[in-house]
């Protein structure tokens, strides 16, 4: 029932949509603070997870704060209160309040902080795609089982993470047939008797595996199977995934003059300023993108064809980079991504429609402008 939600019922769900293992090895995601099978009843969604924010989840009840941005970033030696990330910590515990991260494993899949960034700047859904592709290896797997469990067998190895080809899931192939067997002195059959040689409809089963899941989809698979052996073939595929990886890049419907899209940008994404190179083009129409810290994606963004690159974070002689290829618009870390909020906060809806999410009321963006 939703009224007896736990915090690994929220992280499972979040978990499926932007994978921990996704995450860049340097960043601190999942659950940070609090117990997994600690109860639920409201949730509280932040860009940025503060003293501030622990207080207003503390006034609106809510047991599990998720943010986007993890409050405990490097390794913590103590807790005596010296500094914010301690107080915010420190008052979670005292609270009761468990503290989750959805980082970088959310700026790298398709559906997540970049796709959300796209469409706010007005690219067409339809012209998205990663700019930095993770070349991720991906397997084909087929497996043959009886064809009634063919359904759960495939609803297993897609909730393990198989099936996913761009920006769709569940995908898979199926084809009847008959398998044989014979059970051998020992064996204890699903189906048929041991020595005699036993035909089963089944269905050849296949789905496509990252290969960064086949240990959790094989464990899933077999769970799910009814054999005691399970029949089942892995071949390495040439084609690596591009739905999964840095940044993106899209078309605007039309054509824009430039500094109509910098007035659009601006606009969208609650700018007080814009820091950017000269144009290139007076009208632009391809546009990269990268929430928060982009500049290592410049590169990308040139090869990609790429008119105006809107990022934030770049460093003075990182601007030179961008000289006579592309405009880059630097527009701010928080206004790149503080509108994640609304889509994690979406996002626990889709799932659990009558569950209390409340996006956070605080600012935190830290910079201020004159």
């Amino acid at each position: 029932m939703e009224n007896a939600l736990k915090v690994r019922d929220i992280a499972a769900w979040l978990e499926a949509w932007a994978p921990r293992h996704l995450a860049e090895s340097y960043d601190n995601v999942g659950l940070l603070v609090g117990r997994h099978d600690a109860k639920v009843t409201k949730v509280l969604v932040s860009l940025d997870c503060t003293e501030r924010v622990v207080e207003e989840a503390e006034r609106e009840g809510c047991e599990l704060i998720v943010s986007h941005h993890p409050v405990i970033f490097g390794g913590l030696k103590r807790l005596n209160g010296s500094d914010d990330v301690q107080r915010t910590v420190m008052r979670a515990i005292q609270s009761g309040i468990a503290l989750y991260a959805i980082h970088t494993n959310l700026d790298n899949v398709m559906t997540g902080v970049n796709r959300h960034l796209g469409e706010l700047l007005g690219c067409r859904p339809d012209s998205l795609r990663i700019l930095r592709p993770s070349g991720a290896k991906l397997e084909k797997w087929t497996v043959f089982v009886p064809t009634v469990h063919a359904d759960a067998v495939r609803e297993a190895m897609a909730a393990a993470g198989a099936g996913h080809i761009g920006q769709y899931d569940q995908c898979s192939f199926a084809a009847e047939g008959t398998g044989t067997f014979r059970a051998q002195p020992g064996a204890n059959p699903f189906v048929g008797d041991v020595g005699v040689l036993h035909r089963e409809p089944e269905v050849r089963l296949e789905m496509v595996v990252p290969g960064e899941v086949t240990g959790s989809v094989q464990k899933a698979m077999t769970a799910a199977h009814p054999y005691e052996e399970v029949a089942f073939d892995r071949v390495a595929l040439e084609n690596g995934r591009v739905d999964v990886g840095a940044g993106m890049v899209g078309e605007l419907p039309e054509p824009m003059a430039w500094e109509a899209f910098a007035d659009h940008v601006k606009t969208a994404l609650g700018g007080q300023a814009l820091k950017h190179t000269a144009p290139v083009k007076d009208r632009v129409q391809r546009i990269a993108l990268c929430g928060g810290s982009g500049a290592f994606l410049m590169g990308d963004a040139a090869r990609a064809g790429a008119d105006v690159y809107v990022t934030s974070d770049v460093k003075y002689h990182e601007y030179f980079q961008a000289e006579g290829r592309f405009q880059l618009l630097d527009v701010g870390h928080y206004e790149s991504e503080w509108q994640t909020s609304t889509l994690i906060a979406n996002k626990i809806n889709e799932k659990f429609p009558n569950f209390a999410v409340r996006l956070s009321s605080t600012k935190t963006n830290p910079v201020t402008y004159r």
